[in-house]
């Protein structure tokens, strides 16, 4: 006779789904998840971001501007949606373990780098030294270079929700019963997968096909850790040029290409490095930084390598929690013989 389930089992399988950043597939925790998505709440969040976002961009386009009042519109609501992402939606599980993965991938990125990077690196430094980007720099305000920021951010991140389903294609299918038990080796649902193992034996593959918030959550996964990725190379590039900037851009030179004088930082920053560490090389840092995330973002995705060393890594993790996701499924049915997950 099989050994009673214990509630603690449940627990601890539960626990183990949250630290791997994947808390939609408790099943409670989805069923409240799903709660904060319904359509009249999702509208009431959707305009509250929007009332309070159009009422932030008024008071600071009435004394900044109205490129400030758009940047700091949009923000401002995105601030709102994030935080209800967070508090509601239990966003903040799924981006902890998609940073701790993707910080712990760095080593898998720098193939990668090394073939992206130097022709970036020698086309982003054309740019640099051109006297056209400069100017335009030098015309955007706080407000117009957010807004731009914002942009390439936009365009980044559309761009991945359009590829990164592919590679979840494959990760939902049937596992075997072999799969099944390798897969949740050393996890607190190793004893129900070898009690369900037993059984699948005889009537083949198990079915742990995965739809809605559960998908959804895969997909998010995906999407943090690579943003996180773009993110550190988007701050590289920064410091690289504030770097070149600092020691190869003569004032002087840099206040033609502008058109007018150089505005210094204060503080400390601005009496070490004087005209050199100037607003205007901040904005065109910043400025090709972002364009570079967009471009590293976009390559990453194309690039076979790249696909094959860092998202096979964390494919591999997804597909082991869709197979431990079956023996959390038996622990939660009272029949072990019902094998199709229920959603």
């Amino acid at each position: 006779m099989e050994p009673p389930v214990r509630d603690g089992d449940v627990a601890a399988a539960e626990r183990w789904f949250v630290d791997h950043g994947l808390p939609y597939f408790v099943d409670d925790l989805r069923e409240g998840v799903a709660h904060g998505l319904r359509r009249g709440r999702i509208t009431t969040v959707l305009a509250a971001a929007a009332v309070i976002g159009l009422v932030a961009g008024v008071v600071v386009g009435a004394s900044l501007g109205a490129a400030s009042g758009v940047g700091a519109g949009m923000t401002t609501g995105g601030l709102v949606l994030a935080l209800y992402a967070v508090v509601t939606l239990r966003a903040w599980l799924i981006v902890g373990w998609a940073v701790r993965r993707a910080l712990a991938s760095l080593g898998l990125a720098l193939p990668l780098v090394t073939r992206a990077l130097p022709l970036l690196l020698l086309f982003i430094t054309f740019l640099f030294i051109n006297a056209e980007v400069w100017q335009v720099a030098a015309s955007l305000d706080g407000g117009v270079l957010w807004v731009t920021v914002l942009l390439f951010a936009g365009f980044a991140v559309g761009f991945l929700l359009t590829r990164l389903p592919e590679e979840l294609d494959d990760v939902d299918q049937e596992v075997e019963a072999d799969q099944l038990v390798a897969a949740c080796a050393g996890t607190p649902l190793e004893a129900a997968a070898q009690r369900l193992a037993a059984r699948v034996d005889r009537v083949g593959s198990v079915d742990a096909r995965i739809m809605g918030l559960q998908r959804a959550n895969l997909l998010l996964v995906l999407l943090v850790a690579q943003v996180v990725q773009v993110l550190l190379l988007a701050v590289a590039v920064f410091a690289f040029f504030i770097l070149f900037g600092v020691v190869a851009m003569d004032p002087q030179v840099v206040s033609q290409w502008t058109g007018g004088p150089l505005e210094t930082l204060s503080g400390p920053a601005g009496d070490w490095f004087g005209e050199r560490l100037s607003i205007d090389l901040l904005r065109v840092s910043i400025f090709l930084a972002a364009f570079s995330g967009l471009y590293f973002t976009v390559y990453a995705v194309t690039d076979e390598l790249y696909r094959q060393q860092f998202f096979s890594v964390v494919i591999r993790e997804l597909e082991r929690a869709v197979s431990a996701r079956v023996a959390y499924r038996s622990l939660r049915e009272a029949d072990l013989g019902g094998l199709t997950p229920t959603e």
